[in-house]
């Protein structure tokens, strides 16, 4: 079990120092004249994933706020609250991700290209509506988790050392659970329908090379590997959520968590959010120029 807890306390400082390192990037490419329009949403997804991966090592904050004087109650709302918002947008922004991708590479005839002028113009405003989108759903969360009371004959299931889901009723709780279900099946599948849009252009593009023995053009080469970075993350992100939302569906119907299900949830959902920045860094050029002049 500590060898396990000291693994983690690694991926929580490589996540952290990644996804700083990517968000300064990203920080100065914006500011900058010339950006790319995914910057922005990655910017917004490196962000997110520095939050998540320091939320999601709860039992550390809490112990660290047991120093403070600040009650129980509020800190295991706040810090359970925060992790459960960028949970939501980090699946949120990396849905939007894959769309605006495949937009963008869609050919001339296709009926997608009607979309790209007007994905570029309101990417902020799209970015804004997913942020509040999941500031209010995570809202929830607020009511079920709080400070863990130790009394006999309590229903409580105890997460943390100081917190605790509070006792639902099964219909409420089954209620959540499909909420929560639904959406997060509907955005995965947006993430899986634009990802196998994305293979098959690139699949076509690839026999075109090769039967025109020249070099054609699916946009230009960088447009190529950000959709190939694209689609890996993606894959990668389906496969680590469904593991993720396995552990912890599971947990929350049967109403028992155990320490190590608990760290074993944690390692997981902290992987993506590790991965992430470090598959943009060896796949961006232009981070690669930089470290070089460096």
């Amino acid at each position: 079990m500590s060898s396990l807890k000291n693994v983690l306390y690694f991926q929580t400082g490589l996540g952290v120092i990644a996804n700083m390192f990517l968000l300064f990037f990203y920080i100065i490419i914006i500011l900058g004249p010339r950006h790319k329009p995914t910057d922005l949403i990655f910017c917004q997804l490196t962000f997110v994933h520095i939050m998540m991966v320091l939320t999601g090592w709860v039992i550390s904050l809490t112990e660290i706020f047991e120093s403070l004087n600040i009650e129980n109650d509020f800190k295991c709302k706040t810090t359970f609250y925060i992790h459960r918002v960028m949970r939501g947008l980090s699946i949120c922004i990396t849905c939007l991700l894959s769309v605006f991708q495949a937009v963008s590479i869609s050919p001339s005839t296709s009926l997608l290209t009607k979309f790209r002028q007007k994905l570029k113009k309101y990417m902020t405003s799209a970015l804004l509506c997913v942020w509040c989108f999941n500031l209010s759903l995570s809202s929830r969360t607020i009511f079920y988790v709080g400070a863990y009371i130790n009394m006999s004959g309590t229903t409580q299931m105890k997460i943390t050392k100081t917190c605790a889901f509070f006792p639902m009723n099964y219909v409420i709780r089954g209620l959540l659970l499909t909420v929560t279900t639904f959406t997060d099946v509907f955005l995965v599948g947006v993430m899986l329908t634009t990802s196998t849009y994305m293979m098959i252009l690139l699949f076509r593009h690839q026999r075109q090379c090769k039967h025109l023995h020249s070099i054609s053009h699916l946009r230009a080469s960088p447009e190529k590997r950000a959709t190939q970075t694209i689609l890996l993350l993606v894959v990668f992100f389906v496969v680590m959520y469904w593991v993720d939302f396995i552990i912890s569906s599971t947990s929350v119907l049967l109403w028992m968590y155990d320490p190590v299900t608990l760290t074993v949830q944690k390692f997981v959902m902290n992987i993506y959010p590790t991965i992430t920045p470090l598959v943009e860094i060896s796949s961006d050029s232009r981070i690669i120029i930089m470290l070089k002049n460096l």
